[in-house]
């Protein structure tokens, strides 16, 4: 049985996935850069449609699974099943309107104000919950305009670093969604489809936690262990392994965080250690 995986098509999340599979040994082979299918490695069949289309070919069974972003997950409605979190591509649907109207929270939205927003769906039902009547204006893109051009007085629009609204005269005033790159599949009670998915969450994790890690060994001088416990916590802690006519060494293996690796090495140096060796991790299983 071959799945069908649903993946962006272009774009920087494009990228990102495709990215994220060829680190789990599920390799996207594709006939052509415009080619609409692709083998993963021979386990899945991958298919290229639009971002905002991979809820809707999920949900009607044209592909077993996609991966897209959670904003569009809940834009279009459908029931899905969430099956993981790939964490990245990260970002928020935000109410947003001009530095000059005065607006600072949500709280003061006008009664019959116009919004204009991509993610019509999502906005009416954040200001329904809040007892709030606005007109919605649905947009294509570019939203960050519309105040400008008096087509709506304030509106709902994604954003990362929120540099694109402060640049057109904009300030964020709530927050509708947080949004990130997510694994969703339609609901099914085939064993063998549950199984493979199941196979699937687990290849996409184990590289999920292996970045922002790194492998670290040493000899380490035996009387400075118990400061070097303290230095290289680990998942579980350091492994600490004999070393064949070590003397007074032994070797610690350990996995740390990368961010703080520059600091780890200058510690154990400090401490004595010997023979430190960094690496990266490929993959990671807990």
């Amino acid at each position: 049985m071959l799945l069908k995986i649903a993946l962006p098509n272009k774009g920087r999340l494009s990228e990102e996935v495709r990215e994220l599979f060829n680190d789990a040994g599920l390799e996207v082979k594709a006939r052509g850069e415009r080619a609409l299918t692709a083998s993963l490695g021979g386990e899945f069949e991958a298919i290229f449609v639009r971002a905002q289309d991979i809820p809707e070919f999920v949900a009607d069974g044209a592909a077993h699974a996609g991966v897209t972003g959670w904003d569009l997950v809940n834009e279009a409605g459908r029931e899905l099943e969430l099956l993981m979190d790939l964490e990245f591509g990260k970002c928020r649907l935000v109410v947003a309107a001009r530095e000059e109207s005065g607006l600072t929270s949500a709280d003061d939205v006008r009664s019959g104000s116009r919004v204009a927003s991509c993610f019509p769906r999502l906005t009416q039902a954040f200001f329904e919950k809040r007892g709030q009547k606005v007109t919605v204006v649905p947009v294509s893109g570019a939203a960050e305009i519309a105040p400008h051009l008096g087509i709506a007085d304030i509106v709902v629009d994604l954003t990362s670093t929120g540099s694109t609204l402060k640049m057109n005269g904009l300030r964020e005033v709530a927050t509708v969604l947080e949004s990130s790159a997510r694994l969703v599949a339609c609901r099914s009670n085939v064993p063998e489809a549950q199984r493979k998915l199941e196979e699937l969450k687990l290849a996409l994790g184990s590289v999920l936690a292996a970045r922002g890690k790194r492998y670290l060994m040493a000899n380490v001088p035996k009387t400075a262990l118990q400061q070097v416990r303290e230095v290289l916590p680990g998942l579980n802690g350091p492994t600490v392994v004999d070393v064949l006519n070590g003397g007074n060494f032994v070797a610690v293996h350990a996995v740390v965080p990368s961010k703080t690796i520059y600091r780890t090495v200058n510690a154990l140096k400090a401490l004595g250690c010997e023979g430190i060796l960094v690496t990266r991790i490929e993959r990671l299983m807990a």
